[in-house]
């Protein structure tokens, strides 16, 4: 077998996932754990502390919390496929410019739509130029508000900057369909532009509401400027060097990009097609095998949400990993392969479940992983955003 052919082999993209995403828990800290798959999401706050544990074996919930908002070493970012991320800071400029501005002006265009053509309390006007006049002033008065608050919750920004409470009036009787303030299409719009930056959360480190701060803070003469196509590309980069090999839809699917933008991006990294899948240029030699080790890895981990095409790593029937919509729940991990699934109980106990039998010493690895991650998580109950048949299965005593 050629080194080429070696190199895109299931065993050696395997090797490669566990040695790379630090799945025996070697990364050193939050920001290598958080480079070696580019971002980690964040659509679950609790999915970053434990994406962070799972790769840190050392590490505790306080360290996690330190590095995002002492060292501001990590910065939520609002960026691909318009999920929210954790990325290293200083990676922030190229997710800022190759995705995140992207998606901002998706949902500016989205808010002032409906802001047009929807009842409004207070009324509105439905001239587009007076409402983009308005929407803008209105984000004046907020970056006022918080530039003065410091770190202040949405509520509190609302309470300096009343026109968030304008309110969008449902027109149907469908239960989803109800009286909602703009207030957090706002921040989070202003999120997406570098303006804000969300910070610690309300509650525990599980909660799903977070605080707000002036992106000055962070970025005093605004987020460094990067060309459209140089970002794209460096984004291409950092995703070949976590991932790869990877397909083209791969990466199309990953950065939420067409595939026209993706293929341009593509060749502005400088991949290289190896036996149909893609690789950075210095990344073409196959890597040494790891001993085996096991991983519990949670609900919308980057690693398995990492590739479109997940045939192989995953089970032959991963349907009860998945929920409907493509979202993962918290995965059993062995040899760079998923083998099954864990949940957490109310009591703050963790409960696996192999699929996939590899063995006496994975079962045993995979308990023993299981065993020192409960006391970790301190006691808390972590309930995903998307439960997932197997999840919610185990979560049941």
């Amino acid at each position: 077998m050629s080194s080429t052919s070696r190199l895109t082999s299931v065993e050696q993209r395997r090797a490669r996932l566990a040695g790379r995403h630090h799945l025996s828990g070697d990364a050193a800290d939050p920001v290598e754990a958080t480079r070696s798959v580019v971002v980690l999401h964040a659509t679950d706050p609790a999915t970053v502390y434990l994406s962070v544990l799972a790769r840190c074996a050392d590490l505790t919930l306080a360290d996690v919390s330190r590095t995002l908002y002492d060292d501001r070493a990590l910065v939520r970012m609002m960026a691909m496929r318009r999920t929210l991320f954790v990325a290293p800071v200083e990676l922030a400029p190229v997710v800022h410019h190759a995705a995140s501005l992207g998606v901002a002006a998706t949902m500016r265009k989205t808010l002032l739509k409906q802001l047009g053509t929807l009842p409004t309390d207070p009324e509105l006007t439905d001239d587009p130029a007076e409402l983009a006049a308005w929407l803008e002033d209105v984000e004046k008065g907020v970056e006022k508000a918080v530039l003065t608050l410091g770190i202040a919750s949405g509520a509190q920004i609302g309470a300096a900057e009343p026109r968030l409470r304008t309110a969008i009036l449902p027109t149907t009787d469908k239960k989803y369909d109800v009286r909602r303030t703009v207030t957090t299409q706002v921040l989070a719009l202003m999120g997406a532009e570098g303006r804000l930056v969300r910070r610690e959360p309300l509650g525990a480190w599980t909660s799903r509401q977070h605080t707000w701060e002036s992106g000055a803070a962070w970025w005093p003469d605004g987020v460094p400027d990067l060309p459209l196509e140089q970002a794209r590309a460096d984004l291409v980069e950092a995703y070949l060097r976590a991932f790869g090999p990877v397909t083209e839809t791969d990466v199309a699917w990953w950065t939420g990009w067409p595939l026209g933008v993706t293929r341009k991006a593509v060749v502005a990294a400088g991949a290289i097609d190896v036996d149909g899948l893609l690789v950075h240029p210095d990344d073409t030699d196959p890597v040494d095998v790891p001993e085996p080790t096991a991983a519990l890895l949670p609900a919308l981990d980057p690693t398995p949400m990492g590739w479109k095409q997940r045939d192989w790593f995953l089970p032959a029937d991963p349907a009860p990993l998945y929920d409907p919509y493509g979202n993962v729940g918290p995965t059993l991990w062995w040899a760079g392969e998923v083998v099954g699934g864990w949940a957490v109980r109310k009591d703050g106990t963790v409960a696996t479940r192999v699929l996939v039998d590899r063995g006496a010493e994975a079962a045993r690895a995979l308990e023993a992983a299981a065993r020192r991650l409960q006391p970790r998580m301190e006691g808390a109950a972590v309930t995903p955003s998307f439960p997932t048949p197997l999840e919610k299965e185990l979560r049941i005593v």
